[in-house]
């Protein structure tokens, strides 16, 4: 078997791919990249046995079979050499690879690709459809409120929920929870199944932002393909907690603020917060929000003063920084509105400018202010 492909493409499609490839896998030979040539297209393969990528490239062959090629050794090889056309010969009997280029040859020992663990396949499953840029962009607004806690692996994944034509994405860290959901979709079921966080992460780095996404699913497992990408993940097998049950019903005092003003100046003092609670405490009256942190340990602490809009009963609450500020990070609109009910009570973060046909919502929990 032999075939020639650029060094470049070939390497951008390794680079998604290895994503794939655990730090320490329960078999040698899934640190390979698994090449697969039938016709003018090498697939190649990656898996953990939870998350198992498969892209294609067109390449020109000549004969077709499979290898399983080192990862590492291969990468670090295309990395160092410049844009040039490279062969890959690879020996049927032995599996050895030898690589060609405008600067030598390289030799590398393969493994016999039928020994690489198949992929599961798209059996009794139900389908939507969903543009590239949709999922992206619900990958992005909740993937950072999952936990990483192993003792609650539902928490450490997404949770779907399949509504026919409505989609929610929910992640939660029993601190923060962010609730997505949107209508655009097509589907004719209704369902709700985890999906892992490593796999939501390689599926955002690896999709363009054009064309659609069919997304199969089954009690099992989870497909996701798009033009020449597919991801198939191992579904978290765990019940996840009653979101709706922790998201306050009534919460009457609600505060409109600039998102950028309000974070920048949360970054400022969090520099002065306790390390370990990253408090900061809001001072909320009628057009007047003062933050505030202090680190008593080290005497340090800072307060600032920004206008906003408030309706409601004067409020102190106080917040884990760091979470105001990822959540500030992902809402995108101009201004933020932030309801309150009691210092004790998770404060809800929503953009004043609702977008068309989707819905977002975060929640934070506050941090008990010091007697």
């Amino acid at each position: 078997m032999k075939f020639s492909v650029s060094s470049s493409d070939l390497l951008k499609k390794l680079q998604v791919s290895a994503g794939a490839i655990g730090s320490n896998p329960v078999l040698p030979i899934l640190e390979d990249f698994l090449f697969s040539v039938s016709g003018n297209t090498l697939t190649i393969t990656t898996s953990d046995l939870e998350t198992t990528i498969v892209t294609s490239i067109e390449v020109n062959a000549d004969g077709k079979g499979m290898v399983a090629v080192p990862a590492k050794i291969l990468l670090d090889t295309l990395k160092e050499l410049p844009q040039q056309p490279v062969t890959f010969t690879v020996d049927e009997k032995s599996f050895g690879v030898e690589i060609t280029s405008a600067y030598g040859k390289y030799r590398l020992a393969g493994e016999n690709g039928a020994d690489f663990p198949k992929a599961p396949q798209p059996d009794s499953v139900d389908q939507i459809s969903l543009s590239s840029d949709t999922i992206q962009q619900a990958i992005g607004k909740t993937l950072f409120a999952t936990s990483n806690d192993e003792l609650r692996p539902a928490m450490t994944g997404v949770f779907l929920e399949v509504d026919f034509n409505h989609l929610t994405f929910v992640s939660t860290d029993a601190h923060k929870l962010v609730k997505y959901s949107f209508n655009n979709v097509e589907s004719q079921v209704s369902t709700s199944f985890i999906i892992p966080k490593k796999a939501l992460n390689l599926l955002k780095s690896a999709l363009g932002s054009a064309g659609n996404v069919s997304l199969s699913f089954n009690k099992s497992n989870a497909f996701f393909e798009s033009d020449n990408l597919q991801l198939v993940c191992r579904l978290i097998d765990a019940r996840y907690p009653d979101y709706n049950a922790v998201i306050p019903s009534d919460s009457p005092n609600q505060m409109s603020i600039s998102r950028g003003d309000f974070q920048n100046s949360l970054k400022r003092i969090a520099i002065y917060a306790n390390k370990t609670t990253n408090q900061v405490i809001l001072n909320i009256n009628e057009g007047s929000l003062t933050v505030s942190a202090q680190d008593l340990d080290f005497s340090n602490e800072a307060t600032e003063q920004l206008a906003c809009s408030y309706d409601g009963e004067p409020i102190t609450i106080g917040f884990n920084a760091k979470f105001l500020i990822e959540m500030l990070t992902v809402l995108e609109s101009d201004d933020v509105v932030l309801n309150l009910s009691t210092p004790t009570r998770a404060g809800i973060l929503k953009p004043a400018d609702e977008v068309e046909d989707e819905d977002i919502l975060m929640l934070v929990m506050p941090v008990m202010l010091s007697q």
